[in-house]
């Protein structure tokens, strides 16, 4: 039986990075490694939040990307 083993985990910021000549939004990210397995939502979201307050673009979001092992 296969079971998902993780791997790691890291935090993604969004900002937002003003608009094209077009009008489109240029998103930029900032990728924070080594984010512990049981992070809790509510703490690593306000992580992400306070370390987003040291650039000089908006907050947009935060995600949490997670890569995990199949194995067999």
């Amino acid at each position: 039986m296969a079971t998902i083993e993780f791997k790691n985990a890291v935090g993604r910021v969004y900002f937002d990075g003003g608009l094209t000549d077009e009008g489109k939004l240029i998103r930029k990210s900032k990728t924070y490694r080594n984010v512990a397995k049981n992070a809790t939502a509510d703490d690593l979201y306000k992580a992400l939040e306070q370390l987003a307050q040291l650039s000089d673009f908006p907050f947009i979001g935060a995600d949490k990307v997670e890569t995990s092992n199949v194995i067999n």
